[in-house]
C-alpha cells in the first residue's frame, strides 16, 4: 500500500498554489480588501443594517475570486469533465481542503461562507443524483458555474436532529402541493434561487418514510424570511423562514416521493468528510503558528519553546492531527472506492474528531500567543468561532457518536439507499 499523495495530485496542489499567488493574493491585497481578513474582518463582512447578512462588497469579492478560478479551470475541478471539471474524488477534495485551510485565512478558501476556489458544489451533486431531467436541464450549468444557488431547509424551530418529527407539511392539491411550516438555520436564502425544502407528505411522526423534498422558489408567494439569526460567528446568513400556503407545482418535487431523508443523508456524508479535512487543516495552521511564535517569543530571556508546559500541549495536538490526517484520507479513499454510504461510521468519526481538534488547536494557539492570540490581530478567535459551529451543523458531536454506536452495536447497517449510485458523481458522468 502506498500512502503518499498521488503524483498527479501533488502536481495539482503546486498548480493551485501558483494560481493563488498569481491571481488570488493580488486581488486580496487590492482596494483595501485586506479589511476582510485583518482585525476588521467581522465588521467588513457583515451588513449590520440588513439583518447581519454578508455584506454585498464581501460577497462580490468572493464571486470575483470564483470567476477567476472558473476561468482557470479550478472552481469546477471536483466536477466531471463534461461540466468543465477534472473529476476530482473525495480523496482529492479532502487533501485540497486540508492544504488550503492549513495556510490560514485568505481569499483562496474562506470557510465562513463555505467559499473555496475549488468549489464544494454539493447542490450540483444533489441535483444530478435526485433531480428530474427537466430540473437538471434547467439548473445544471447555472449551479455548476456558481451563478445560481440552492439553500437547504431541514431544521425547524422545534426540531433539529429529530428530523423525522418535522412539522412542515406538503398537502397534495390539483397540479401540485400546498406547503406550510417553518424552517430554522436555512442557510444562504438571501442569494438562493431555490430552497430545497423537506416536508412531511404522509406517514406518522418519527417515521423516515413520508418526508419529501421540493425545489421551492424563494420569490414564491407565501415564502417569508422572518429573521437572520445572529450567531457566535458573524456575518450570519442562517434564516428563519416561514412557508404559508406556498403552492409548489408537481414539477418541483425533488427526488423520490416520500424518501427525502436519503437526500439529507447524502448531503451530510459528502459535506462531513470535507468539513473534517478543513478542520484538520485549520488545526494544523494553529499548531504551526504556535510553534513558530513559541520559538520567537522570549519572556524572561528564554524562548517559550524551551518550556515543556508549552511544548507538550502542542505535541499532543500534532499527534492527533497526524493520526486524523491518515484516517481522513483513508476514509475519503474508501468513499471513492466503495461509496459514501459504506463508510458512514468512519465519516462521522472523522467529522466530530476533526471539528473538536480545530477548536482545541485554536484555543491552545490563543493560550500560547497570550493577549495577542486573544485579540483580533490574530485569526485564532475567528477560526475557533467558525469551527465551533461545525460541532453542531451537519450533525452535532453527540449525533455523530450516536451514529457510530448504531453501526458498532448493530442497530444500523451500511448500505447505499435505493436510487443512489455508489459513486456520488457517477450520475454526473452519465448525464
Amino acid at each position: 500500500m502506498d500512502f503518499r499523495i498521488p503524483a498527479g495530485l501533488q502536481s495539482y496542489l503546486r498548480e493551485l498554489d501558483a494560481f493563488i499567488e498569481e491571481e488570488i493574493r493580488p486581488l486580496e491585497r487590492q482596494d483595501d480588501n485586506a479589511r476582510f481578513f485583518d482585525h476588521r474582518r467581522e465588521f467588513a463582512r457583515t451588513d449590520w443594517d440588513r439583518g447581519g447578512i454578508p455584506s454585498a462588497e464581501w460577497e462580490a469579492l468572493l464571486a470575483e475570486a470564483c470567476r477567476r478560478a472558473d476561468r482557470a479551470g479550478h472552481y469546477r475541478a471536483q466536477l466531471p469533465t463534461h461540466l468543465g471539471g477534472r473529476g476530482l474524488g473525495n480523496l482529492e477534495m479532502a487533501v485540497i481542503r486540508d492544504h488550503f485551510a492549513s495556510q490560514g485565512l485568505g481569499l483562496h478558501c474562506d470557510l465562513q461562507n463555505e467559499h473555496c476556489i475549488v468549489g464544494n458544489n454539493v447542490g450540483l451533486m444533489l441535483l444530478t443524483n435526485y433531480g428530474s431531467e427537466a430540473q437538471i436541464a434547467q439548473w445544471k450549468e447555472k449551479v455548476a458555474s456558481g451563478d445560481a444557488h440552492f439553500s437547504f431547509a431541514v431544521t425547524e424551530p422545534d426540531h433539529g436532529s429529530d428530523a423525522t418529527y418535522m412539522e412542515t407539511t406538503a398537502t397534495r392539491t390539483e397540479g401540485g402541493w400546498l406547503l406550510n411550516g417553518e424552517k430554522m438555520w436555512n442557510t444562504g436564502v438571501h442569494i438562493a434561487e431555490r430552497d430545497i425544502v423537506f416536508a412531511r407528505t404522509h406517514g406518522e411522526p418519527g417515521s423516515a418514510e413520508g418526508i419529501t423534498a421540493f425545489l421551492v422558489p424563494m420569490d414564491a408567494p407565501g415564502v417569508e424570511v422572518l429573521e437572520y439569526t445572529w450567531t457566535f460567528n458573524m456575518p450570519s446568513d442562517h434564516a428563519h423562514v416561514r412557508f404559508t400556503d406556498v403552492r409548489v407545482p408537481e414539477a418541483d418535487l425533488f427526488g423520490e416521493y416520500g424518501r427525502g431523508l436519503q437526500i439529507v443523508q447524502h448531503f451530510f456524508n459528502e459535506n462531513r468528510i470535507r468539513q473534517a479535512a478543513s478542520s484538520l487543516g485549520a488545526a494544523q495552521y494553529c499548531i504551526d503558528e504556535s510553534v513558530r511564535y513559541a520559538k520567537e517569543r522570549k519572556p524572561f530571556g528564554e524562548p517559550l519553546a524551551t518550556n515543556q508546559g508549552v511544548q507538550f500541549p502542542l505535541v499532543d495536538l500534532q499527534a492527533r492531527a497526524a493520526m486524523l490526517r491518515a484516517f481522513v484520507r483513508e476514509t475519503a479513499w474508501l468513499m471513492d472506492e466503495d461509496g459514501a454510504f459504506t463508510v458512514s461510521d468512519r465519516i462521522s468519526m472523522a467529522n466530530y474528531q476533526g471539528n473538536r481538534l480545530a477548536c482545541d488547536a485554536a484555543d491552545q494557539a490563543m493560550q500560547v500567543h497570550g493577549g495577542l492570540g486573544y485579540s483580533r490581530k490574530k485569526p485564532f478567535e475567528h477560526i475557533y468561532r467558525h469551527h465551533r459551529r461545525y460541532r453542531i451543523t451537519e450533525g452535532a458531536d453527540e449525533i455523530q457518536m450516536r451514529r457510530i454506536a448504531g453501526y458498532m452495536f448493530g442497530f444500523m447497517s451500511q448500505r447505499t439507499p435505493k436510487g443512489v449510485t455508489t459513486d456520488a458523481y457517477a450520475t454526473q458522468q452519465e448525464a
